[in-house]
C-alpha cells in the first residue's frame, strides 16, 4: 500500500533541533491539526507579552492575581472546564489542547501563572461530585479568573501517605468542625477556597472525606513557607483551628475522600508532567545556545565531542518523555476511565522529573561557572536546577510512585 506524502507542516518558534516538540519543527503529529496551531500561537504571544517580561520582578515581589482574569479573556485558561460554569472550550476540544497550553506557560518558570494548574486540579472533584450550592459557589468565579482554589491534602506527617491524613472533622448538627495542619499547600496565599481531605471516620482510607473549605472562616491560618526553588506563587502551610464548616460543604459523599483524591491524583500527574517536559526542554536549549557561542581551548564549545554527546542524551530523553505525554494524553482522549491511568501517570511523572534532574544537571555543567550564579547567561540554568525537586516530590514521590506502578500490575 503506498504511503500519502503530505506537505510539511508549519515551523514554529525556535528551530534548535529538539529545542521545541517535534509537531513545532516541520514533522508531523496524528494528534495535533490546525486549531492546535491557532491555539498554540495564542499562548504564545501572551506568554512573550504578558509575561516573560516581568518574571523576574514577579519572583520577588508575586505575581499579580489579575493575570488570571486577563488570561481567561484572552480566550486561553477556560478552554479545559465545561461551558455552563464559565468554560470557554474550543468546538473541537480535546486533550492536547491543555497539554498546549500547560507546555507553553512552563515557558515562563518562577511559579507565574501557578495557580492556573492548582486550579485545575483542586476543582475536578467539585466538578464531578459537588452538589448544586457548591459548584455555583466555587466554578464560575474561580474558572473566570476572579477566585483561586487550592487542593489541601498533605500534612506534616502524611504526604504521599494518604490514607493516614490526621486532620479531623467531626460532626456537630448542621457543620463539621475541623482541626488539623496542612503543609506544602500550593496557591495558598491566594487560595480563597480549599478542596480539603479531612478525616470524618475512622482510620485508614475509608474515613477520609473532602470538605471545601472557605479562606474567610474563622479558624483558617495561613502562612508562606519558603522554599528552595524560585516562587513568585506560593507554597503554605495551613492551621485549621476549631473551623466551622457547614455540611453542604461536604463533597460528593462522606467517606469517599479517598477514592476521589487518588482519581485526582492522575490528572495532576499528566499536567505536572507536561510541564516539567518543557523544564527539561529549556534547559537543554539553554545550553545548546551556549554552547554554539562559548569557546573553550580555542574552539566553540560545541566543537567538543563530549558536549555534543551531553545534548544528544539530553534530546534522546526529552522526546522519548513528550512522547509519553503525547500517549497519555491520548489515553484520556479515547475516555479510557480514569480509574484505569494510574499506573500510566505514575510513570509518567517519574519519568519526566528524572529528565528534568538529567538535563539540568548536563546543562549546569555544560554551562559550568555560570550556572551557579543568579545573574549572567546561566541564571535561568540555575533558577530551573532549584526547582528539580519540586517537581520530584509533589504529586507523589518518585519512590512511592514506583511501588505504586506494580503493586497495580
Amino acid at each position: 500500500m503506498p504511503f500519502e506524502k503530505k506537505k510539511p507542516t508549519e515551523k514554529f518558534g525556535l528551530q534548535i533541533p529538539f529545542a521545541e516538540p517535534y509537531w513545532y519543527q516541520g514533522y508531523h503529529s496524528p494528534n495535533f491539526h490546525d486549531g492546535h496551531r491557532a491555539f498554540r500561537k495564542k499562548v504564545r504571544e501572551f506568554v512573550e507579552k504578558e509575561l516573560i517580561p516581568y518574571r523576574d520582578e514577579w519572583i520577588k515581589t508575586g505575581y499579580p492575581t489579575s493575570l488570571h482574569e486577563k488570561i481567561y479573556q484572552a480566550g486561553i485558561s477556560g478552554i479545559i472546564y465545561p461551558a455552563e460554569y464559565g468554560g470557554t472550550p474550543l468546538p473541537d476540544f480535546d486533550a492536547f489542547y491543555e497539554i498546549i497550553l500547560v507546555d507553553e506557560v512552563a515557558r515562563v518558570g518562577g511559579g507565574v501563572l501557578g495557580q492556573l494548574g492548582i486550579n485545575s486540579m483542586a476543582l475536578p472533584p467539585i466538578i464531578q461530585f459537588g452538589n448544586d450550592y457548591l459548584k455555583k459557589l466555587v466554578l464560575r468565579d474561580v474558572i473566570t479568573g476572579k477566585k483561586s482554589c487550592c487542593l489541601a491534602i498533605s500534612e506534616p506527617y502524611a504526604g504521599s501517605d494518604v490514607a493516614n491524613l490526621q486532620t479531623t472533622a467531626k460532626r456537630e448538627g448542621d457543620y463539621y468542625i475541623v482541626n488539623g495542619q496542612k503543609k506544602w499547600i500550593t496557591g495558598g496565599m491566594m487560595g480563597d477556597f480549599f478542596t480539603t481531605a479531612v478525616r470524618t471516620g475512622a482510620e485508614g482510607m475509608s474515613g477520609l472525606s473532602i470538605l471545601l473549605i472557605e479562606r474567610n472562616m474563622p479558624g483558617v491560618n495561613i502562612r508562606k513557607m519558603e522554599t528552595q526553588f524560585d516562587n513568585s506563587h506560593s507554597t503554605t502551610f495551613i492551621v485549621f483551628e476549631d473551623v466551622k464548616v457547614p455540611v453542604k460543604n461536604l463533597i460528593g459523599e462522606e467517606g469517599m475522600g479517598f477514592m476521589y483524591i487518588v482519581r485526582n491524583f492522575n490528572h495532576e500527574r499528566l499536567v505536572i508532567a507536561a510541564g516539567t517536559c518543557r523544564e527539561a526542554r529549556t534547559c537543554y536549549s539553554e545550553a545548546f545556545k551556549y554552547a554554539m557561542t562559548r569557546k573553550t581551548f580555542g574552539k566553540p564549545l560545541i566543537n567538543h565531542q563530549i558536549i555534543r554527546y551531553k545534548l544528544a542524551e539530553m534530546a534522546r530523553q526529552i522526546e522519548a518523555l513528550y512522547d509519553s505525554v503525547e500517549r497519555t494524553a491520548y489515553q484520556y482522549q479515547c475516555g479510557v476511565p480514569d480509574q484505569h491511568m494510574g499506573p500510566q501517570c505514575a510513570l509518567l511523572k517519574v519519568n519526566a522529573s528524572k529528565t528534568f534532574e538529567y538535563c539540568a544537571r548536563e546543562a549546569s555543567q555544560i554551562f559550568g561557572g555560570s550556572s551557579i550564579v543568579k545573574e549572567g547567561k546561566g541564571k535561568v540554568v540555575e533558577r530551573l536546577y532549584r526547582n528539580v525537586r519540586a517537581a520530584a516530590i509533589p504529586g507523589g514521590s518518585e519512590e512511592i510512585l514506583l511501588d505504586f506502578t506494580i503493586r497495580q500490575a
